[in-house]
């Protein structure tokens, strides 16, 4: 049902000639998530077998917004063979590319030639199931300049804490305070709503972040800054585990967003191989007898010969698993060797195009 209101509200924003769009910060090199994201940028990775960034646009698609820009820097042209011009997912998709690194208010100055309305702001390492038609209610219905979404986390010590008064104005950011200086819980969940008008803040060709330039600079004109607090579903993709975490959540349908419609079984899985009902493994694939996969992500044409046991793990495309080797909580990149008998510990995360030998062991099962 509230999806149900959210879609008519989308559609009756429409209606009434509210406009918006939407900006992608999508030019980071994903640094944390190497050596994944060596040859696969980090908006594109395969998050069950789906590139990260079509989470972001299912959003979008339901907030009724239609218009994206894409910020990219690092291997641009990979992402637009991906989304193309957006057609193939009823988008309409530009693209804007840094000639050097503009900080995130800096990327959002650099795509100002597309900005002419309200827009939503995404990092584009988010996995969320936010109501973003409930977030541009509460922006337009306080007539905000800029609204900052926050969320909730038990620790804030690794994070920027962002304070907000009685009437949801915003008031100060601490950024990553000590235990005794924390006053609140809640953090920048990286997803913004600004006006056009927040651009004449930033200034051109230059490094320049949302929130050490943009965001005091709004504080400091007294310009109507607004938080929407969420408590929806939240997750930054950055760093293997969480990745993992990604993977693992949508498996169980924790996502309102999202749900896995099939998890059908191929033409070459052998029916002496047990797969769980929670693993997802492409049809593409070859799965051999006494082959057990738990709780899994199996990417397009992989090759799992007898008694491999994968438990807890994503394998991205390509790869050949050997007779009994054994994989527990790692992540394994496309076109990857594992050879007979290897182990694979838990933590270990593999590159692309590795070769783990007969018998070896990979981590140290942490």
């Amino acid at each position: 049902m509230v999806h149900i209101i959210s879609n008519l509200t989308a559609l009756l924003r429409t209606l009434i000639g509210v406009s918006m769009q939407a900006l992608i910060l999508a030019g980071g090199k994903g640094t944390r998530l190497r050596p994944l994201t060596m040859h696969t940028p980090k908006p594109i990775v395969p998050i069950v077998n789906r590139p990260f960034l079509l989470y972001q646009i299912d959003l979008l698609k339901k907030a009724g917004i239609t218009d994206i820009i894409l910020s990219l820097s690092y291997q641009p042209k990979k992402i637009e063979d991906v989304l193309g011009d957006g057609t193939d997912y009823s988008m309409h998709i530009v693209y804007t590319v840094e000639a050097q690194p503009l900080g995130t208010a800096g990327a959002f100055k650099n795509a100002e030639s597309y900005i002419s309305e309200s827009t939503v702001v995404f990092n584009g390492d988010i996995l969320t199931d936010i109501d973003l038609a409930k977030v541009l209610d509460q922006h337009h219905t306080n007539k905000a300049t800029a609204t900052i979404v926050l969320t909730r986390v038990p620790n804030p010590t690794s994070y920027g804490l962002v304070e907000t008064g009685a009437d949801g104005r915003v008031q100060r950011f601490l950024e990553k305070p000590k235990a005794e200086e924390v006053t609140c819980n809640t953090i920048n969940a990286g997803i913004y709503v600004l006006e056009p008008e927040t651009l004449k803040y930033i200034p051109e060709g230059e490094n320049y972040s949302f929130e050490y330039g943009l965001f005091p600079d709004l504080l400091n004109q007294g310009a109507g800054f607004y938080a929407y607090i969420s408590s929806d579903y939240w997750l930054d993709i950055g760093t293997p585990q969480r990745y993992l975490t990604a993977n693992f959540d949508i498996l169980r349908d924790r996502l309102n967003s999202y749900h896995i419609t099939e998890r059908q079984r191929g033409e070459k899985f052998d029916e002496a191989a047990r797969i769980d009902e929670l693993s997802l493994v492409d049809p593409s694939c070859t799965i051999k007898p006494g082959v057990e996969i738990i709780n899994s992500v199996i990417g397009p044409n992989c090759f799992i010969e007898e008694k491999a046991r994968i438990e807890n793990c994503v394998v991205w495309s390509g790869t050949r698993v050997g007779n009994s080797a054994v994989m527990f909580n790692s992540i394994i990149g496309k076109s990857c060797f594992i050879g007979r008998a290897a182990e694979i510990k838990s933590g270990s995360v593999l590159g692309d195009k590795s070769v783990v030998t007969d018998y070896s062991q990979i981590g140290n099962g942490t």
